[in-house]
């Protein structure tokens, strides 16, 4: 079963006088099974305020409406916004924000986010929630499937983009999506992924644990001992013994290390 059939898609563009935009990504989702999906993995319940990102012509929105107490959407496109003004007018519990995404005040109070986001918007957008100050309980988002599997690496695929989303939060792929179930079509397929927060991070120097992580991944084929040692300006001798403290050699390379490698290697930084 469809949300929007393509012409119907195609005459509310025409009715209003606009057109795509590609440099917004905008793709609209097709099939309800694969909302349903979304709606699922968002965990909603009838007392829930959910942020979504880009909702486009509303059809994800409708269905966040009737499972959820309050639904803000954020648009940026203007002619988009018009459009949706038209297509959730009975919807009471439904604010419509036309804001960049990455410049809205974020909520005081216990929210969820769900979105389906472009690939430019991908990583500033999780970033930017995941260092809030209040951060949501649980994200859900439609990004392309790369991305997702990138986000949800395991060590030896592990990348700077996974181990700073793994270290702030627990990450799963809920779904693969089929480019077919969006119009325009896109040149990969996508991907749902959930991200929950932690709800209790240590103490940890988060700005030194970076720091770590950056260096280490600096250039990803060399060695990470010598990756560390050209980073922080240390021998060879201290980042071996660095790194052998835990249980680390200095002949590994950056992806193959855990979120908990880097937290051990932050925690046992050499005091020089």
């Amino acid at each position: 079963m469809n949300l929007y059939s393509i012409k119907v898609i195609k005459e509310l563009l025409k009715a209003h006088e606009t057109t795509l935009k590609k440099h917004l990504g905008q793709n609209f989702l097709l099939e309800k099974k694969i909302a349903a999906k979304m709606l699922a993995a968002a965990q909603l319940s009838g007392k829930d305020t959910v942020y979504e990102i880009g909702p486009g012509l509303g059809t994800l929105t409708k269905e966040l409406a009737q499972n959820a107490s309050k639904v803000t959407a954020i648009e940026k496109d203007p002619a988009m916004v018009k459009i949706l003004k038209e297509t959730i007018k009975d919807l009471l519990n439904v604010e419509i924000i036309q804001a960049d995404a990455l410049k809205v005040a974020l909520p005081q109070e216990k929210y969820k986010v769900v979105a389906n986001l472009p690939y430019y918007l991908t990583s500033p957008l999780i970033r930017m929630f995941l260092e809030a100050r209040n951060k949501p309980e649980l994200m859900v988002f439609m990004v392309q499937k790369e991305i997702a599997q990138r986000i949800c690496a395991k060590p030896s695929t592990m990348s700077i983009l996974a181990v700073s989303v793994q270290f702030y939060a627990k990450v799963k792929i809920v779904s693969i999506v089929s480019k077919n179930s969006f119009w325009p079509r896109p040149k990969v397929d996508s991907a749902i992924i959930q991200i929950v927060p932690k709800k209790n991070l240590s103490s940890l120097d988060s700005d030194l644990f970076f720091r770590i992580v950056k260096i280490g991944f600096k250039q990803p084929r060399k060695q990470l001992g010598n990756n560390l040692s050209a980073g922080f300006n240390f021998t060879k001798d201290t980042v071996e013994a660095w790194l052998g403290k835990n249980n680390l050699q200095s002949t590994l390379r950056a992806q193959t290390l855990s979120v908990e490698d880097w937290v051990a290697l932050t925690k046992s930084f050499p005091k020089t």
